[in-house]
């Protein structure tokens, strides 16, 4: 079924909102400075073009560093993707078989408009686990 749903993804909008990725990346690489807004957007890139069976997750370690890039992200670039999302999601709506991937395409915004602290997974990945550190008291220890 991820498969079918990649491939149709793919043909009535995955290659678009790539090439929309791709790019913004490509500007962001033109000044050095902004590389890292490249290297994320060239990420989200890849999960546009195949999102089903891959699932965004927090990354552990993500600091401050990471909240002022997607302050900066979203003000530059991250509101005008995540229109196109919305866009994009819109057309497919008009369909019943566009239905899911409309919806996907909507829960693909909050990583478009802050990509940074994010990774992205294979669902069912065991790296995608929530890490937790020695001392952390949010879950209970093993005995």
């Amino acid at each position: 079924m991820r498969l079918l749903l990649n491939i149709i993804w793919l043909v009535l909008s995955g290659f678009w909102l790539f090439c929309a990725y791709v790019l913004a990346g490509i500007i962001a690489c033109v000044f050095i400075v902004t590389i890292p807004f490249g290297v994320a957007s060239f990420r989200i890139a890849g999960y546009v073009l195949w999102p089903f069976g891959r699932d965004v997750v927090d990354a552990p370690g993500a600091g401050v560093a990471s909240g002022v890039g997607n302050i900066i992200w979203f003000l530059v670039a991250g509101v005008w993707l995540a229109v196109g999302h919305v866009v994009t999601a819109a057309a497919l709506a008009v369909t019943v078989i566009g239905l899911p991937l409309a919806w996907a395409n909507l829960k693909l915004i909050p990583v478009t408009c802050f990509p940074f602290g994010k990774r992205v997974v294979r669902a069912g990945d065991p790296a995608r686990a929530p890490v937790h550190y020695p001392g952390d008291m949010s879950t209970p220890q093993a005995g």
